[in-house]
């Protein structure tokens, strides 16, 4: 039998590259989403969920830097890989020591350009418009202890037009991920995993 894959997605708000890898991966042969955890009991990412069937846990910030809670959620479920998707706190280190290159996240810019603390949705694409910047994009990149610093996998690119909103920017950049952020994960669960 071919291996199966078993993964938690993190995620803080409203889900929608969430629901996208859900629905990606909802018939897949080896990848199967597990869980979804959030840190927001309001986050409509678990209304999104739960569409899926996929079963949500909530925790508070306390929880999350208990070692023993979180791992023994994800150990419960043999959650092999964790996808990032919107999740707004630093991953402890408790939690990368455990999955060793098994946590991806993505990025609404063209990192290092753009990245790390407070570096989060439209602050990325407001950041980017009063750059004057002529692209933006996305990076889908291994997490380690710091933000947005990981092993990059994938950048993907699109034009910004001097006319272009802050919310025009964000309307390419999340086309991208939606696009390119499923793929990515199969690939590195499916060829990259050991």
């Amino acid at each position: 039998m071919d291996k199966q894959f078993r993964v938690a997605i993190f995620a803080s708000g409203n889900g929608t590259n969430a629901e996208a890898i859900m629905k990606h991966f909802q018939h897949h042969a080896s990848v199967n989403i597990t869980l979804v955890l959030s840190n927001n009991k309001e986050a409509k990412v678990l209304e999104r969920a739960a569409k899926f069937n996929v079963p949500t846990v909530v925790f508070n910030k306390t929880e999350f830097k208990d070692s023993s809670l979180i791992l023994s959620i994800l150990h419960k479920q043999s959650i092999t890989h964790i996808v990032l998707a919107g999740f707004m706190w630093l991953v402890p280190s408790y939690l990368v020591a455990a999955y060793p290159n098994k946590i991806i996240n993505i990025h609404p810019a063209l990192l290092p350009a753009f990245g790390g603390k407070g570096m989060f949705g439209m602050h990325v694409h407001e950041a980017v418009k009063a750059s004057g910047q002529s692209v933006s994009g996305i990076t889908i990149h291994l997490v380690n202890e710091h933000y947005d610093e990981g092993k990059f996998l994938l950048h993907k690119s699109c034009d910004v037009l001097s006319s272009d909103s802050s919310q025009d920017i964000a309307n390419k950049v999340h086309a991208l991920e939606y696009e390119w952020y499923p793929k990515q994960i199969e690939e590195w669960i499916t060829l990259l995993s050991d």
